[in-house]
Formats: C-alpha cells, sequence, structure tokens
C-alpha cells in the first residue's frame, strides 16, 4: 500500500454492517479503597524517562518507595461509552468491553477498511449486544489525578458501577436489562475484568480475557519499550492543551493527507537535498514528528490531560509493544498511533495489585496472541519456572479454580494488540464459539 495513500484511508468513515448504536455518558458513583503516592515530576520528558527508569529497577520496587498510606476515593464520574444491539432487537445477553492500555472504545469498533476489523460487528452478527466502554480516567470518560485518582481499583469499581446498572436496566439511553452480561477486556481491560470476577464474582457470567496472562515479570519490557513521554508534549494540542496559535497554523500547512511529503520534499529539494516521497514518509511516519503533527492539528478533539499522564512515543513504539511485525497493515498502525491514548502514573502503579485467584465459577477464556510482549514476552509458547502449565496463558487456570470451563487459546502469528492484526476476526470467532458452547449463547 503506498504510503500516502495508507495515511489517506485514516479519514474516510465508512458505512458498518446494519446495526443501531449509540454514544453517551454514563454517570457512576464509586467508592475505592487504594493508595497514597508521593508525586515525584513527570510533567518534561526527561522527568517521564527518570519515572520509567526508576519503576523498571530490577528487585527494586517503585510502588512501595513512592507509597505513603491509604485512601478510600469516593466520587460521582461520567463514564463514555458505545452502545450497539443487532437491527433484529436485543437477546438479554450484552458483552461488556473494556480496552486496554494506549486504545480507547474505539478498539473494539475499528471504522478501518470499512470496519473489516470490527470485533462488535462480530459480537451483533452472533446476536450479542455490546457496551465499549473508555475506562476511567480516558478518552472521553472523566479524567482525574494522575497519581491518586486513577487508579486500577478506581477503574474496576467504575466497571462493576456500570456492571449493575446494565443488570438493573438504570441506563437510560439503553432502557432494558440484561440478564447476562459477559466482561471481555484487553489487557489492562482484562485485568480489571479479572479483577471484578475476584471482587464480584456474582456481577458476571462469563469472562473474555484478550491479551492477558498471569505472569507478571514482563511489564518492564513494556514501560521500556514504550519509552514513554508526557502526553501533553507528545501531542501538544490533541492530548494536552498548547495554545500556540503561530505553530498550528504552521503545521497546518502541512495538512498531513494533503500536502506534507509534497511540502517537504519542496522544502528539502530547495536545500539540495533529493529525497523521495517514500523517504519522507518513511522519516515522518516511524518518528515523533507524525505525532507532533497529529498533536498541532486543529481539526482532532482535545483531551487536554493534566501532568502525570503517560503515552507511548512514537509509532516503533506502537509495533514493538502492540503488533507482530508482517502481520498488520501500516495503515491501521497509523490509525492507532495518531489515535493513541495514555496511561496514568496511578495505573502503572497498581496494575499488579489485583487478587491472586477469583471464586468465579462461570465459563472463563483467555485468548493471547502468540507474540505478545507485556504478558508473555514475546513467546506465550514458552514455559515459566515452577509452573506446570503447558503455556503462559494456560497458567491462568490456576487463578480460576472453580471455574466451570477454562480454554486457553493462542492466536498464531499475533503481537499484543489483537485486534489490530489481519488475523483479528479468526480470533473473534474463536471468542463467540467458546461463549455458545459454554451456555452464553446469544
Amino acid at each position: 500500500m503506498a504510503p500516502l495513500k495508507a495515511f489517506s484511508s485514516l479519514l474516510l468513515a465508512a458505512a458498518a454492517a446494519a446495526r443501531q448504536c449509540s454514544l453517551f455518558q454514563i454517570p457512576v458513583e464509586i467508592s475505592s479503597r487504594q493508595g497514597q503516592f508521593r508525586k515525584v515530576p513527570v510533567e518534561g520528558n526527561l522527568d517521564v524517562g527518570a519515572f520509567a527508569t526508576r519503576f523498571n529497577e530490577f528487585q527494586k520496587n517503585y510502588t512501595a518507595t513512592l507509597l505513603q498510606g491509604y485512601q478510600t476515593l469516593q466520587g460521582k464520574y461520567d463514564i463514555s461509552a458505545q452502545y450497539c444491539r443487532p437491527d433484529s432487537g436485543s437477546s438479554g445477553s450484552i458483552q461488556l468491553l473494556t480496552h486496554g492500555i494506549g486504545f480507547d472504545k474505539t478498539y473494539w469498533d475499528l471504522d478501518y477498511n470499512n470496519y473489516n476489523y470490527s470485533y462488535v460487528n462480530t459480537a451483533l452478527a452472533a446476536g450479542y449486544s455490546t457496551l465499549a466502554i473508555d475506562r476511567l480516567g480516558i478518552g472521553n470518560s472523566s479524567h482525574g489525578d494522575a497519581f491518586n485518582e486513577i487508579q486500577a481499583q478506581a477503574e474496576v469499581e467504575a466497571l462493576n458501577a456500570v456492571t449493575l446498572k446494565l443488570r438493573n436496566g438504570s441506563i437510560k439511553e439503553i432502557g432494558a436489562s440484561y440478564h447476562t452480561v459477559i466482561h471481555v477486556g484487553h489487557s489492562f481491560g482484562s485485568v480489571q475484568s479479572y479483577w471484578l470476577s475476584a471482587l464480584y464474582p456474582e456481577n458476571t457470567d462469563g469472562l473474555v480475557l484478550t491479551g492477558f496472562s498471569v505472569a507478571a515479570q514482563f511489564l518492564p519490557y513494556i514501560v521500556a519499550g514504550w519509552n514513554l513521554h508526557s502526553a501533553r508534549l507528545n501531542q501538544p494540542l490533541r492530548l494536552g492543551n498548547a495554545s500556540d496559535e503561530g505553530v498550528r497554523k504552521l503545521v497546518s500547512q502541512y495538512n498531513v493527507d494533503k500536502g506534507l511529503v509534497p511540502g517537504l520534499q519542496r522544502i528539502l529539494g530547495a536545500a539540495g537535498l533529493d529525497l523521495t516521497s517514500d523517504d519522507i514518509w518513511n522519516a515522518v511516519a516511524t518518528t515523533e514528528v507524525l505525532d507532533l503533527i497529529t498533536g498541532y492539528n486543529e481539526t482532532v478533539f482535545q483531551y487536554d490531560y493534566p501532568s502525570g499522564y503517560l503515552v507511548s512515543s512514537d509509532l516503533t513504539a506502537l509495533q514493538y509493544a502492540f503488533l507482530y511485525p508482517g502481520n498488520y497493515d501500516i495503515g491501521i498502525a497509523l490509525a492507532g498511533e495518531t489515535t493513541k491514548q495514555p496511561v496514568t502514573v496511578g495505573e502503572l502503579l497498581t496494575i499488579g495489585s489485583s487478587p491472586s485467584s477469583s471464586p468465579f465459577t462461570g465459563p472463563v477464556l483467555v485468548i493471547t496472541g502468540e507474540h505478545d510482549v507485556p504478558f508473555c514476552g514475546g513467546n506465550c509458547y514458552a514455559n515459566l519456572p515452577n509452573s506446570t502449565a503447558e503455556n503462559i496463558p494456560a497458567g491462568v487456570a490456576a487463578a480460576y479454580p472453580k471455574s466451570s470451563a477454562f480454554e486457553a487459546y493462542i492466536q498464531p502469528g499475533t503481537g499484543h494488540g489483537l485486534n489490530f492484526q489481519y488475523n483479528a476476526t479468526a480470533g473473534y470467532e474463536v471468542i463467540q464459539k467458546f461463549l455458545a458452547s459454554n451456555g452464553l449463547g446469544a
């Protein structure tokens, strides 16, 4: 695919399959017992790099170093959601979709290439309704203090609050209750779905944990590989609140779709540098230049994240973290980079605090890419020391000793971001088949 055509495709919103979808905010009230951390500088990128260095130090616990005590966070928040149901109507079964770090709710309904990668469309075709949410603190959901408010436990409580509203029919935009709620997560969203099943096992009927394992030793791989930046600086207008009108006007002259590469080609040619459009494209798309252009684009939504919201540096970091080389379309990777979302310091400090096991008695499916980095170190077929499981995802079975059915499936040729890979829909079908065969069909 030619580079400019790949980028142009990001700007095209095609009609999806027949369905009924709506966007709205779900108000929730939560009470969360969680950490109180000492704040350290994380506004500048060098400070963010220093945080990552200390977080990853071998045989040290930076969470414990910063922990000053505990607090009970109480508050009212809004959770942004996309609700979809088949044209045929609701069956009474719904899949509650929770995204991972680096994404928002659109991870489940990617519009790239005429929605060919949409998980939502597959679930709707199987008869389910879906509710995809932006996790608390991310996207169009309420934001908050990056150290002591937006932590894993608070997000689990928000997820549970949404679950209860689905069950009791108190989401007015939906206007119905669901007797069967299946929690489907990706990555940190899977961590939170697992966590919910441990704290509130009666509130879920089935679990699908994608991009997941219980192996915690690979978290430093991903924190290092992200080459974390301050979100406010990486994409200044989109993720921050930069207001330099002069810079905005300058960058807008080189619209990424229509004139960036030819414009740079003219400038470089005048300086005696004769570079092809492919050379320039590669330099722009695979470095932080792309993020600066995206970040100063006047047309994008402004999230205005506060200090302490961190984001991966560029497209190469995204590939390392989420995509297996050779098995993805560069266009969808660019879409992921230009729409990426951050992680908070508080999330990183608390991501490993989930319970060690769950009393959940329903069916559990784990589906993880063969080359998943954050949960398998890049090789999910490996055997961990002191584990009798046949592979890393299979080790999750020990955390669900009472489950009625457990399956660990490794998606071949796939990285951590399963929905972005060429074979994404094959994994989607594995999920629907598992649910149907374990009494949770729509």
